[in-house]
């Protein structure tokens, strides 16, 4: 880690004549007629499709100014809902790109308590496990030129009625689940219905929206096998057959509206790479005759054969949302070697800059991203970019450290810098992608405006 200082217009030429004007009145009243309905039928959305005003940035090269005490926290009311209605806001008025910014103070976060949401896994309870200091809740992500609104979740519930949504992915996959469910238990539960006891595939349903969530574990999202208990580094030996799927979640693509998949610190462990049944080389193996790879070159791999899998099923016509690579905050050693991260504030975005190994394995995933997207619109497949990685560098105090669990427990667990408390900044994903689903209203009704026009000058 490395530390710094502080409408198309229409052109009309001379072979227009005068009887095309009347489609291009009607074509201009048709869209102020749509802009002022399309807000009244769509309340909850709370925003219309076109610029109500511009927002400047906020943005400010002195330091953050700290949150307020975190002693404001006990005394928050039993219920949020009380105290803190939940708000319909409006999305980011201008474009912008809202995952660069800076994270500023927000008095009124968390939006719920450990207390009061089930769905907590254990080791990120960090205020059960006695974490001290508590600021680590209370900031909000600011893009720099706009606003993002705080998640509403029942606009959330609204967007989501009918639909089928699925984490695929590692354990951070499942921390972001239920980052998610926590904000929605502020409006309702919901009811387990996985088809198995197995922890590492859910399903829930919210049963008043028809909206059902699941998550599936594959940190490697493909087919894996654990070749060795120990391996190299006590963490597993694994041979990863980079051409292979992992059916356990691929059989079932075709069944989900849409599908955020993600994965990152997995990668790390030594493996083998298997290539059309053959060894090709490995990470970390630390085996004689066995050509020794980048972790690099089995990540890219694996993206790459799973957005093949995505483009070339014929049943899947969702949307696929790649959520980027979630950082690590290990310092002072090695990570099961003393390594901690006991920082109490964020970063802001001048004094620190993200590289080497996190850096290589971010715009891994961006590459072959973007090859995965030409590939899709060409089979009209949408794919969207989760990019959370720049916000959460800036957040080395948001990890469990060593209150996944009571001081004086009997167990053999190094300090977390990888998963995220909660509440934390995780829940800023839920942000983000709300943002997100609410612009998809906007980009089609651009694109269908867009068609038209085309029509219009074709004729």
């Amino acid at each position: 880690m490395k530390h710094q200082g502080n409408g198309d217009i229409l052109q009309y030429g001379k072979s227009h004549t005068l009887q095309k004007t009347p489609k291009v009145v009607l074509l201009v009243t048709l869209t102020l007629v749509l802009l002022t309905i399309i807000p009244l039928y769509y309340p909850l959305l709370g925003y219309p499709l076109y610029l109500l005003k511009n927002l400047s940035s906020s943005s400010s090269s002195s330091p953050p100014s700290p949150p307020p005490s975190s002693s404001s926290f006990s005394s928050q009311p039993s219920s949020p809902l009380e105290d803190d209605p939940i708000k319909v806001e409006e999305p980011t008025v201008k474009k912008c790109d809202i995952f660069t910014g800076e994270w500023i103070p927000n008095p009124k976060a968390p939006y719920y308590k450990n207390t009061t949401c089930w769905a907590i896994h254990e080791h990120q309870n960090c205020m059960k496990y006695g974490r001290p200091n508590l600021d680590f809740m209370k900031w909000r992500w600011k893009p720099d030129g706009c606003e993002l609104p705080i998640f509403n979740p029942a606009q959330f519930l609204e967007l989501m009625r009918d639909k089928k949504l699925a984490f695929i992915g590692d354990s951070v996959a499942r921390n972001h689940m239920q980052s998610l469910m926590c904000l929605l238990s502020r409006v309702v539960y919901p009811i387990d219905l996985s088809y198995t006891k197995d922890e590492n595939f859910k399903r829930w349903r919210y049963t008043d929206y028809n909206f059902t969530m699941a998550s599936y574990w594959t940190p490697f999202l493909i087919k894996t096998k654990l070749e060795e208990a120990g391996g190299p580094t006590n963490t597993g030996l694994f041979n990863l057959y980079l051409d292979e799927l992992d059916e356990a979640w691929t059989d079932q693509m075709h069944e989900f509206d849409y599908l955020i998949i993600s994965a990152g610190q997995w990668f790390y462990r030594p493996t083998m790479f298997y290539e059309k049944s053959r060894l090709s080389g490995c990470y970390y193996c630390l085996k004689e005759n066995v050509t020794d790879l980048t972790v690099y070159y089995g990540y890219r791999k694996a993206f790459r054969t799973v957005f093949k899998a995505i483009n070339g099923n014929g049943k899947f016509k969702g949307m696929t949302i790649l959520r980027t690579f979630s950082p690590a905050h290990f310092e002072n050693g090695l990570w099961n070697r003393g390594a901690n991260c006991v920082r109490t504030r964020p970063f802001r975005s001048n004094e620190t800059t993200m590289e080497g190994p996190n850096l290589e394995l971010y715009m891994t995933q961006i590459e072959e991203y973007r090859a995965a997207e030409r590939e899709g619109q060409k089979r009209g497949l949408k794919f969207r970019l989760l990019d959370t990685t720049q916000a959460m560098w800036l957040r080395p105090d948001g990890h469990p450290s060593s209150y996944g669990h009571w001081p004086n427990a009997n167990v053999t667990l190094y300090n977390d810098c990888v998963h995220w408390c909660l509440p934390g900044p995780i829940d800023s994903w839920s942000d983000f992608l709300l943002e997100m689903l609410k612009m998809e209203g906007t980009r089609k009704y651009e694109e269908r405006l867009h068609s038209k026009v085309k029509r219009m000058r074709s004729q």
